[in-house]
């Protein structure tokens, strides 16, 4: 991944505004360390910070074509740029680059708006073309990738994309977090859905039953093709189900792809084909010390046989590191940040080792209906239901924790579990199949699906082992010891007034309290905390409060933008 920032129809001195866009620009710096770029045309200017995984040599961008009156800023992957390519009805396209993300252009030349809905990865761009005085922007289907925009009341013709809110929040006084699965058209002006699979409208309860050889056929394809690397690459391991399962998966794929290449070219080398790794795959973990997620990943990392790396970090280091993590999460959720804090360590010491891409397990819960508060769904269209509206609003918490938390460090996280043929499979799913019984555990088809004796992917006790939140799993004391550092930080005089100072979304702890006053400090006025989208328990299904993390979004719309 990368860091995109474009002012799109600016006013002003052309020299003056591209330094000042590059300010802007190094903001996200952070997500793309490895390269800067920009281009001007007109009253247009699109600067990159370029993370380099694929087309490591020759990727630079923007990146536009032959004439240079398309240009292009990416962030993200395009897990079929190979076979996109091919479908191209111009054959005498001269690509400058290797780039996964090139071929974007030319589709765009041959199919306009429509070429995104074939896009399969995880993206945010922003293109402009010149001829016309249009720019395109667009996100992935999920949300997994994060993009922004916004527009000063002065001048409202002028638009501000970028991959983080701190690019160009100073220049906005309107922002919003792009909604994931949409296209936007200057032209027109219109935000468009582009993404509407089989499963989008909840109230349609699927039927199908559960196939197991399906699940697992998906999901190893998804891991595969994940694996498009010319950079080393790992797994983030906690010893849950979700991330063993991927990490057991990525060690075997990565072989086949390795004994692949051997048997084409002959080679014995660890770099075949672009698939630069380690002998072994890495994982990583971390926690408290003895944290439940350690003792567990240290188990599944010796009988996957991966090299393990193991961090504990202790609960001074996590309090300092809050402000921090507020600044790069840029929202002030409280279960949001509290996963987040140990991920943000975790990353700064996996890109010290010179990884620049891990695979990860978000997504699987939202899926599968794996939180325990599922567990009470009154009906199996009412769990069928909850699964949609959270995969939808996955982009609000676990894939904005994903993202950040590692791209903070320039380190890009990949989510097998949201790749779009993976979630056609498994969404349109009969509910029965996936409801938690008094004899059946959470995600017991996704288990099940992987519960091959005679060659396990997994230990047994790991692979029906029940669900820890990320939270938990590090160490139980870690959110107590928040709500410890609330209280001595928050005083009851200030608490008593926190509704005269954010009647809007109004703390209810101390803890959420801190986090708000450290985002407002970074991130001031309202503009900035409309683009926070914060989750609440479904009190309507008899849980406790903040049972699982989130579990309904108070901004229901945040996804379901008016469509053209």
């Amino acid at each position: 991944m990368c860091g995109i920032c474009a002012v799109f129809n600016y006013h002003g001195d052309a020299e003056q505004y591209r330094h000042r866009v590059l300010e802007m620009s190094k903001c996200v710096r952070h997500r793309g360390p490895d390269w800067s770029g920009c281009i001007v045309s007109g009253q247009h200017i699109i600067a990159h910070e370029r993370l380099a995984i694929v087309g490591v040599e020759s990727g630079a961008q923007p990146l536009t074509n032959e004439d240079g009156t398309i240009i292009l800023s990416v962030n993200g992957e395009i897990y079929n740029h190979l076979a996109l390519r091919q479908q191209l009805k111009r054959k005498d396209i001269a690509f400058k680059t290797q780039s996964d993300c090139e071929v974007i252009i030319y589709l765009y030349e041959e199919m306009g708006l429509d070429m995104v809905s074939l896009l399969d990865g995880m993206f945010s761009f922003v293109l402009v073309d010149t001829r016309k005085q249009r720019v395109i922007a667009a996100r992935d289907p999920i949300g997994i990738t994060t993009l922004y925009r916004g527009h000063h009341s002065a001048h409202p013709e002028t638009l501000y994309f970028a991959s983080e809110m701190k690019a160009i929040h100073e220049e906005c006084d309107t922002l919003e977090s792009f909604p994931p699965g949409h296209v936007f058209d200057s032209l027109t002006g219109q935000l468009t859905r582009y993404y509407r699979p089989v499963w989008w409208d909840a109230a349609q309860v699927p039927t199908t039953p559960a196939d197991l050889t399906a699940i697992r056929t998906c999901l190893e394809a998804a891991v595969r093709k994940r694996l498009m690397s010319e950079v080393p690459y790992g797994v983030l391991l906690s010893g849950g189900l979700d991330s063993s399962l991927i990490a057991s998966i990525a060690v075997r794929e990565a072989e086949k792809l390795r004994e692949q290449a051997r048997k084409e070219d002959g080679a014995d080398a660890v770099d075949l084909k672009g698939l630069t790794g380690f002998p072994k795959l890495h994982s990583f973990s971390v926690g408290l010390e003895n944290s439940p997620d350690l003792v567990a990943a240290r188990e599944v990392a010796k009988f996957l046989g991966t090299a393990h790396h193991e961090f504990t970090f202790t609960l001074q280091e996590g309090h300092d590191a809050i402000a921090e993590v507020i600044y790069h999460l840029e929202t002030y959720d409280v279960t949001t940040v509290r996963a987040s804090t140990p991920m943000y360590l975790l990353s700064r010491k996996i890109k010290s080792l010179g990884v620049k891409m891990v695979l990860s397990g978000e997504g699987s819960d939202e899926i599968f209906g794996g939180y325990l508060y599922f567990h009470k769904a009154p009906t199996p269209a009412d769990f069928h239901a909850e699964t949609v509206q959270r995969v939808k609003n996955l982009h609000t918490a676990d894939c904005l924790r994903a993202n950040k938390s590692t791209m903070a460090w320039g380190l890009e996280a990949r989510v097998p579990f949201l790749d779009r043929d993976f979630l056609d499979t498994c969404m349109t799913v009969d509910p029965n199949d996936k409801l938690i019984l008094p004899d059946r555990a959470e995600k017991y088809i996704l288990r099940k699906a992987f519960d091959c004796p005679e060659k396990p992917y997994l230990p047994a006790h790991i692979l029906w082992r029940q669900k820890e939140q990320f939270s938990d799993g590090v160490g139980y004391s870690w959110i107590d010891s928040l709500h410890d550092q609330a209280e001595a930080l928050v005083s009851d005089e200030a608490f008593a007034q926190r509704e005269a100072r954010w009647p809007d979304d109004t703390p209810k702890t101390k803890e959420a309290y801190w986090y708000r006053d450290l985002f407002e400090k970074r991130f001031p006025g309202q503009a900035t905390a409309n683009t926070v989208v914060r989750w609440i328990p479904r009190a309507d299904w008899g849980c406790p409060e903040d049972p699982s993390g989130r579990a309904q979004a108070v901004h229901t719309a945040a996804y379901d933008k008016p469509t053209a």
